[in-house]
C-alpha cells in the first residue's frame, strides 16, 4: 500500500478564529481531479480570499487536488491559454473577480474551464456584502463540484456543534468548514444532541438548564425557541422525521429509556410509544423515506444498532461486528450506516454498507463521537480527541481524506450536518 501524507494549512484572517485544515490522504488507487484556482481579480487586499476558500472546500471533499496557480490573477472575461494550464497538470481551471458595486456591496463572478477539452464550462455571478463573501465562496465551490462530478456540493450548508469551555456550554451554528460560527445558545448547564430540521432553519436539542434533560426546538434565524418535551423523567436524543413534523425521542416517562414519536406540528401533542421493551432503547434516526428508525438498544445484552418500522412491531438487529456499537447515522441514499464501535477499548468511527453488511473502520483515533453525514452522503463529520482536546473532523466515506475543521475555543463536540437548502 502506498501512503501519501499531505499537510495543508490554510489560514484565513476573519472575524473569528484562524481556520486551520490538516488534510491527510492515504490509500491506493486514489483518483482526484487536478484543478487550478487562480486568484480572483479585485480580491487583493480583502480579508476573505475567494480562491483559497474554494480550494480548501474542494480538497476537503476528497474529489479534487489543487494545482499551484503560481500567483496568477485571472478574471472571468479573459480566455486563458488552457494548453499551458494542461501542461502544468490542471484538468480544470477556475477564474473570477470581485467587483465593488456600492457601499459594502460586491459582485462576485467566476468562470470554469476544461483544460483537457479546451472548453468554457460556464460561469455565474453572485451579489454579496463583505460579510457574505465567505458564503459566496462556498456556493462557488458547490457549483464547481456539481459541474465536475455531477453531484450536489455541500459547502454552502451549515453545521451545528457544542463547545464546553470552563463551565460554559455553547451551541454554535457555522459554515460547513467550521468558520463564521454564531452562538445560538449559551448556558452554564450542558447542551447535547443538536439535530437539524429538514428545512434547515430549526434545531432540536437537549438542554439541562431546568436541572433535567428537556427538548427544545430553536429557530436559528430569529433565536426564538419552544419547549416540546418536558415529560416526567429524562427527555433526550431528538431526531427529525423527513417531513419535519415529527420528532423521535428517548423518554423515561414510563420507566426505563424508550422510543417515542412526538408530533411537533401540534402544540401539546401526546407522544406515542414506538415499541414495548424492557431494554434501553435510544439514539433514534429516521430513514430517508420516514418508514423506519435505526436506534441503539441493549436488548441483546450489549449496545447494538437495530431497525424498527415507525408503525412499531419487531426490531431487526443491524450490527453484528463488535460487542459495542452506538451513535447511528444514515447516508441520505440509505446505503451507508455510520456509527461508533468500541474496539480494544478505543471508540472508532465505522461505516457499514447496508447492502451487504460489510463494515470497516475509517479512523485510527481512540475517542470518536457523534458522526453525521453530509447531505450528499460523501463526507461524515464527527468529534474526536486531538492533542488532548475535543475537535471536529470530516472524513470521506472511504476514510482516505480527513480534515480538522475550524471552531471556537474549548472542547468541540456533538456535531450535526445541516441539510441542503435553497440559496
Amino acid at each position: 500500500m502506498t501512503k501519501i501524507l499531505l499537510s495543508l494549512v490554510i489560514m484565513f484572517m476573519g472575524n473569528h478564529a484562524l481556520a486551520q485544515f490538516r488534510v491527510e490522504v492515504s490509500g491506493t488507487g486514489l483518483t482526484q481531479l487536478p484543478i487550478a484556482i487562480a486568484a480572483f481579480k479585485g480580491n487583493e487586499g480583502m480579508t476573505q480570499k475567494i480562491a483559497a476558500i474554494v480550494q480548501a472546500d474542494l480538497e476537503r471533499s476528497g474529489q479534487f487536488r489543487g494545482v499551484d496557480s503560481a500567483g496568477a490573477v485571472l478574471d472571468e472575461n479573459a480566455r486563458p491559454d488552457l494548453a499551458v494550464w494542461r501542461k502544468q497538470g490542471a484538468d480544470a481551471l477556475l477564474t473570477g473577480s470581485v467587483n465593488r458595486v456600492g457601499d459594502d456591496r460586491f459582485e462576485v463572478r467566476f468562470r470554469l474551464w476544461d483544460s483537457v477539452r479546451a472548453q468554457d464550462l460556464g460561469g455565474q455571478s453572485h451579489p454579496a456584502t463583505a460579510a457574505e463573501l465567505r458564503r459566496v465562496a462556498h456556493r462557488i465551490a458547490d457549483a464547481v463540484y456539481e459541474k465536475l462530478t455531477g453531484e450536489k456540493g455541500v459547502f454552502a450548508t451549515r453545521i451545528a456543534y457544542v463547545t464546553k469551555s470552563a463551565a460554559i456550554f455553547n451551541l454554535w451554528v457555522a459554515d460547513s468548514d467550521g468558520e463564521s460560527a454564531q452562538s445560538a445558545l449559551r448556558s452554564s448547564e450542558p447542551i447535547i444532541s443538536p439535530s437539524w430540521a429538514p428545512n434547515g432553519n430549526q434545531l432540536a436539542y437537549v438542554s439541562f438548564e431546568s436541572r433535567k434533560p428537556v427538548v427544545y426546538i430553536h429557530d436559528v434565524d430569529t433565536g426564538k425557541r419552544r419547549l416540546v418535551a418536558n415529560f416526567k423523567g429524562s427527555n433526550s436524543a431528538p431526531a427529525w422525521s423527513p417531513d419535519g413534523k415529527t420528532l423521535a425521542l428517548t423518554l423515561s416517562r414510563d420507566g426505563g429509556s424508550q422510543l417515542f414519536l412526538l408530533d411537533v406540528s401540534v402544540v401539546g401533542a401526546e407522544p406515542r410509544r414506538l415499541a414495548a421493551s424492557t431494554a434501553i432503547d435510544t439514539e433514534p434516526v429516521f430513514t430517508a423515506d420516514g418508514r423506519s428508525i435505526y436506534f441503539v438498544s441493549d436488548r441483546g445484552g450489549s449496545p447494538q444498532i437495530y431497525k424498527i418500522a415507525t408503525t412499531g412491531g419487531n426490531a431487526e438487529r443491524v450490527t453484528f461486528n463488535g460487542s459495542y456499537n452506538i451513535s447511528p447515522t444514515l447516508s441520505p441514499d440509505g446505503r451507508w450506516l455510520a456509527y461508533i464501535s468500541r474496539v480494544s477499548g478505543s471508540f472508532k468511527l465505522h461505516v457499514q454498507d447496508l447492502n451487504n453488511g460489510q463494515a470497516q473502520a475509517l479512523t485510527d483515533t481512540m475517542a470518536d463521537e457523534n458522526p453525521s453525514f453530509a447531505p450528499n452522503g460523501r463526507m461524515i463529520i464527527y468529534a474526536t480527541q486531538q492533542q488532548g482536546r475535543e475537535a471536529l473532523m470530516t472524513t470521506t466515506i472511504d476514510g482516505k481524506v480527513k480534515a480538522r475543521l475550524a471552531g471556537q475555543s474549548g472542547d468541540l463536540r456533538e456535531p450535526d450536518w445541516g441539510p441542503l437548502v435553497a440559496p
